[in-house]
């Protein structure tokens, strides 16, 4: 793989790659712009087939996270990790502690958190040897699992989309296919079964399906299966690249909307072809900021009710990017970038006037002697 070349192709800042055999950990961090604030972005650990493939996840998840933070208004730029190896065998506190290293090496570029693979208990792991960390337990000040915020940010998503394809948010009997019964997958679940709709559910662990089978009362299908099912409602909350020239030719969805990153295998391409379709798509990375909205109060002393109304703003800003989505003829993926490019832009430009605050930021550290 060209690396320089792929990190033009993005304009990511810098990519860190960590090794330390001794106990076994191959890391990469990507940082992709921090015009707006220090990169934040979770930890993922999964058995990756090989190294090119997981720098390829790290570029592709950084740039989302930095348009991500951009689209819900805050004040942090994008960045992620990833950890090669398997999640279910690997984890240790060894490892973690020395990942937590390389984070504190980079000085506060970077914040970590949780993501797939990974967990609150690692973070503390993390959090022995860094500041910058997030998405740790609530006895130590933190917020504890991001998930519930996630799933309810999707929930609030689904809800705007359905607002704006049927003029109604109301659920109540609406068919939604879930893919994926994580910690996301599951309390989005719950959230629909709540609000009246009908589930179709599947993942690839057969417990989760009938756990959620049982308490939800939804129908579950094999994994394959999802993209042909019956349903007003796609919510995919597993891995990305869910939406492809394969998939497509299965659906019979009115809705996307779903937690998973990377959704559209390629983002031009099967973007359009969503549109052309008349398939109403919440592009991934504005649809479940919700975990990230968490996180990111935790640096600023978290109130639950605090980030619980802020994920509840999704919904306004995807109406607004389904407006205009609409008044300039282009796909959603395209007028949310246009709504995160915008942002990154205008407040960027905010730094080539002089300002006070930086030389007062050095003066409470004591480093301007």
């Amino acid at each position: 793989m060209e690396i320089f070349e792929h990190l033009a192709r993005r304009d990511h800042e810098e990519v860190v790659f960590c090794s330390d055999t001794t106990v076994g950990l191959r890391a990469i961090i990507a940082i992709h712009n921090t015009t707006l604030g220090p990169a934040l972005g979770g930890t993922r650990m999964w058995n990756y087939e090989s190294e090119d493939e997981a720098l390829r996840d790290v570029l592709r998840l950084s740039r989302g996270m930095t348009y991500k933070a951009a689209a819900a208004g805050l004040n942090l730029g994008g960045g992620k990790a990833v950890i090669i190896g398997d999640p279910n065998t690997m984890q240790s506190e060894e490892l973690f502690r020395s990942f937590g290293r390389f984070v504190d090496g980079l000085g506060g570029r970077y914040i970590t958190a949780e993501d797939v693979g990974t967990s609150v208990r690692v973070m503390e792991w993390v959090r022995m040897e860094t500041d910058y960390v997030t998405g740790i337990d609530e006895e130590l000040g933190g917020s504890g699992d991001p998930s519930p915020v996630t799933a309810l940010g999707v929930f609030h998503g689904i809800r705007a989309s359905a607002k704006y394809r049927w003029d109604t948010e109301d659920l109540t009997g609406k068919r939604v296919a879930i893919q994926g019964l994580g910690h996301v997958g599951y309390y989005l679940a719950k959230e629909l079964h709540n609000a009246g709709a009908e589930l179709i559910v599947t993942d690839i662990d057969e417990d989760k399906i009938r756990k959620v089978v049982r308490e939800f009362g939804a129908e579950g299908v094999e994994h394959d299966d999802i993209y042909g099912v019956e349903a007003e409602v796609f919510a995919p909350c597993a891995l990305g690249g869910v939406v492809n020239d394969e998939t497509l030719q299965d659906f019979r969805f009115e809705i996307i909307a779903g937690a998973a990153n990377n959704q559209l295998e390629n983002e031009k391409v099967h973007g359009q072809a969503l549109r052309e379709r008349d398939i109403l798509y919440a592009p991934d990375y504005v649809i479940n900021a919700g975990g990230l909205i968490n996180v990111a109060n935790e640096m600023e002393g978290y109130h639950r009710q605090r980030a619980l109304k802020q994920a509840g703003e999704i919904y306004n800003v995807l109406l607004a990017i389904f407006r205009e989505a609409d008044e300039q003829d282009v796909p959603t993926y395209q007028a949310s970038n246009h709504l995160a490019e915008q942002r990154i832009k205008s407040i960027g430009h905010l730094k080539e006037i002089y300002s006070s605050h930086r030389f007062k930021s050095i003066d409470r550290r004591g480093l301007s002697q």
